[in-house]
């Protein structure tokens, strides 16, 4: 059986800009305390170039209140490490069928032509109950958000990045659960938990579709982060389930999005990876 050369000593060692050149469109990121921030700033400090998405009417109806898209880009800015990368941002109301594709396209003009690496962030958050309270408009529109948006969201990635000679490098999907599969579920997040896991059971299939284009596809659960929502004698029940003795922060799911969407982890494809600091369930 053949064998593949050993890497060169100078192969093994870590480029110190390993996104130098990749194209990013980061979803959600719209705060400047959520994961899609964090996640973003990771991209651009190894040297990708950023798109960021946001839908400051989601946000400004919550209780955390909304963010400036200004601040969060000037925030991802600063944390560029290539001088010639690029910060752009812009809005788009994914429940919108027609939005996804648009997003993608608009994003992919605005850095250049190409798009190396989709990061879905984005999520509702609350309209949601537990089986006696749940209905019909609070399935729907998480589905529409969560899930539909997400999907489209690939179809339209996919169809531009075929494009491209057969196996270009640096080809990403990265999408966002949210533990609704491990010990206990979430009871009071039916809605939340169905489309999520929605994408934990779809990640596999997009993994066997998109590989003939060279792109992998991936899904990580950050566990439970402390983005602002909660507080209080809550906050420090969920703190003490850590080893650590703390809630994860935006950006300890972060590094591991941006490590995946490095040449490291082109051997990594159809996974879901809890990301939880080992929390105590």
């Amino acid at each position: 059986m053949p064998q593949l050369p050993h890497p060169t000593p100078a192969q093994l060692r870590r480029a110190p800009l390993p996104l130098r050149g990749r194209t990013a469109l980061v979803t959600g990121a719209s705060r400047r305390a959520g994961i899609g921030h964090a996640v973003a700033r990771r991209l651009a400090a190894y040297g990708a170039s950023v798109y960021l998405h946001h839908h400051v009417p989601h946000d400004a109806a919550q209780p955390w209140g909304a963010d400036s898209p200004q601040a969060v880009a000037d925030s991802v800015r600063e944390a560029c490490g290539d001088p010639d990368a690029r910060v752009l941002d812009g809005p788009a109301d994914l429940t919108d069928p027609a939005a996804p594709a648009e997003l993608i396209v608009t994003a992919a003009d605005a850095l250049g032509g190409r798009l190396d690496i989709l990061v879905a962030n984005h999520a509702l958050s609350g309209s949601d109950g537990g089986l006696d309270e749940v209905d019909a408009d609070m399935l729907d529109a998480h589905w529409t958000t969560d899930t539909r948006s997400v999907i489209l969201l690939v179809q339209a990635y996919a169809r531009l990045r075929a494009k491209l000679p057969p196996h270009t490098p640096g080809g990403r999907v990265l999408m966002m659960t949210s533990g609704q599969d491990n010990e206990g579920g979430m009871p009071k997040e039916l809605a939340y938990a169905l489309q999520k896991g929605a994408l934990a059971s779809v990640t596999r299939s997009l993994a066997t579709t998109l590989a003939e284009i060279g792109v992998t596809v991936n899904t990580v659960n950050p566990g439970p982060v402390d983005t602002g929502y909660l507080t209080g004698e809550a906050y420090d029940e969920i703190a003490a389930l850590f080893p650590a003795g703390r809630w994860g922060m935006p950006d300890d799911p972060a590094r591991l999005l941006a490590w995946l969407a490095t040449d490291e982890a082109a051997w990594i494809t159809g996974q879901v990876i809890d990301s939880e600091g080992g929390i105590r369930r």
